[in-house]
Order: C-alpha cells, then structure tokens, then sequence
C-alpha cells in the first residue's frame, strides 16, 4: 500500500477527492453581513421557528442537509458517511439532527475547528476507498453558545474588546471520489498547543499558536509555502488572534502578509456591525467556505487556498476552574475546479 503521510503531522492526496456540493444556512446578523449573498438560506428568526435556540441549531443542520441532497441531485440515504459535530455540550446539535435518518454518523468536537476536522476526516475516507462520499457538516449559535460558555443574554454583561461574536450558522460539504469541483490534495493534522491564555473572552490569542503551529507543519512536510496559496484562510481567530499569527510567523522569518485572511474577519463587517474582534464559533468558518469560499475555488476566481480550522479546546467547567485554553488547528489545502 502507498503511503500517503508525509513528515510528522501531514498527508498528501494523490488522486484528490472532489467537492462535488456545498450548503450553508445562517442567521439574520450574518445575512447582513458581507457574505450575506452567498447563502443558500437565510432566517430573520433566531429561533429558526423552534423552541429553543439549541433546537433551532439542530434544525439548522437538518435544512444544510437536506439543500446539500438537492444540490448534488441524490437523496439523502445515499450519503455515505457523514462527519459532523457542534459546540453544544454531547454535540446533541448533530447527533439529534442525523437522528433516525439511516446515515452513519461519526461525531466530532473540535470547537471552532469543526469544519476543517471533518472535511480532513471525510476527504481521507473518500481517498482511503473506505466509502464513495461523505459529508462534513457543522454549526453553532451565537444565543446557545452565550448561555453554554458564559453568560445568560438577559444577563446584560458587557462585552471585552476582544470578544468574538458566534456565529449563527450551519454549513455542509459533500466530498466523493469522482465529479466536478474543488479538489483536497493535502491536509495536515494539528497538534494542541496551550500556552497559558485562561481569558474565555480572548480565544482568537489562545488558537493563534496553534495555527501557526499547523500552517508552519503543513509547508515544512509538503515542501511548500505561502507563495503556493491564493489564500492562507484561518477560522476562527478574529482580527486580534490574526494579527497574533502575523506576528508569531514575522519572528520565525515566514511572510503571510497579503495571503492571510481570516473568516472571523471575512463574515461580518466590522465597522457596521458591532462584532468587537470578529466572528466566532464552528458555523464562522463553516458559512464562510460553503457560502463563499468554494464558489470561488468552483468557478476560477481562486486557484489554491490553505483552510485552517482554530479551535479552543475549553468547557464552562475548565474555565470555572481556572485552567487555561489549549487550541488546535487543521488544515486542508484545496485546489480549484478549474485550472
């Protein structure tokens, strides 16, 4: 058998898997963000017409499910496998929302690096030949989130500058073996790294080092380097973790500027919408690649990017008591339909 690892941490795909179809579902404040657009739907209602918020997250993925079936033409029960987790404690947004569908399931927690996880997890899947297609599929909820890591909203705390506001939003990827569209060719694994951080307010300064850590990873075992990219795309770090890694790569001689973005910074407008660092949560990144970054992989407008999923690996228990904030970061290079 081929052996596809390369260097500590890292994996190449020689015969790509495809992303043949996307979906994203968001919520009022993103819809009027600028991303807004590149929705396949969009809800005025926070409570997406539940009874709870961590229902309406539930709902959430069941609708990017469903117009993830339509977009690819086949129905649901022809999913492979699906790949998926969420920020709600036990993960109950995806395990109640593939409840009694017939899909295997395979829960993930990687907090905000969800998205990058599972697309990592299906893509090695498809290119393994252990299935023809599988789902990556993730969510979050700013009002859920709130009440789960810090306050009650009717509690009225006031917000940090460097507070990230979650996103509301649900987004899905079908990876397969053969068909048309953006191709995975390499991904790399992150490792957790803590340096300390204990503020739950500041996360993007908590997931930094590990971004770096894994997009550092990524170029020494492929051989590779921004110049490669269009873009290097972290999610989710905010303008201050961002800035953060900038700096982090500046004293180890690596260059980012001008191919580093971040879909914390991408998703809502920070100067209209009072988001103080940026967006946060699994749906920040999750919208953000299946609403807009995809499509432009799909039609040419962007040729090669580097998807860094961040996440913050704490719990209300853990900040409770004090401890600090390990993050962990992976990445998917993804090339373009078109060449």
């Amino acid at each position: 058998m081929e052996n596809h690892k390369r260097g500590r941490q890292s994996f190449a795909l020689p015969e790509p898997p495809v992303i043949t179809a996307w979906s994203s579902v968001a919520g009022k404040k993103e819809a009027e963000g600028p991303l807004g657009h590149t929705f396949d739907e969009t809800s005025r209602d926070t409570y997406f017409g539940q009874s709870t918020w961590e229902q309406a997250e539930e709902h959430m993925q069941q609708r990017s499910l469903r117009i993830l079936a339509r977009k690819a033409g086949i129905p649901q029960e022809q999913f492979g496998l699906v790949f998926s987790g969420d920020l709600l404690n036990q993960c109950i947004g995806s395990s109640f929302a593939l409840r009694n569908t017939g899909i295997p399931h395979i829960g993930l927690y990687g907090a905000c690096s969800t998205m990058a996880e599972s697309l990592l997890m299906a893509s090695m899947a498809v290119a393994g030949g252990f299935t023809d297609n599988a789902v990556a599929m993730t969510s979050s909820h700013f009002a859920s989130s709130e009440r789960q890591y810090r306050f009650p909203l009717g509690y009225g705390g006031q917000r940090t500058p460097c507070a990230q506001w979650t996103v509301t939003g649900s987004g899905a990827a079908l990876v397969c073996s053969q068909g048309q569209g953006p191709r995975i060719t390499a991904c790399t694994i992150g490792t957790v790294t803590d340096l300390g951080i204990k503020d739950a307010n500041n996360m993007g300064c908590a997931m930094a080092p590990a971004a770096y850590s894994t997009i550092r990873a990524h170029f020494e075992d492929l051989k590779t380097g921004p110049e490669d990219f269009d873009l290097i795309v972290t999610g989710d770090l905010g303008q201050l973790g961002k800035e953060i890694l900038l700096e982090l790569a500046r004293r180890d001689g690596v260059s980012l500027g001008g191919k580093l973005t971040d879909c914390g910074t991408l998703v809502f407008d920070n100067t209209k919408q009072d988001v103080h660092s940026g967006g946060s949560g699994c749906g920040c990144s999750a919208i953000t690649l299946c609403g807009d970054l995809l499509g432009k992989l799909s039609s040419g407008k962007l040729k090669r990017i580097l998807f860094c999923g961040t996440g913050a690996l704490l719990s209300p228990t853990s900040t409770q008591q004090g401890l600090p904030i390990p993050g962990v970061c992976h990445a998917v290079s993804l090339k373009g339909g078109k060449d």
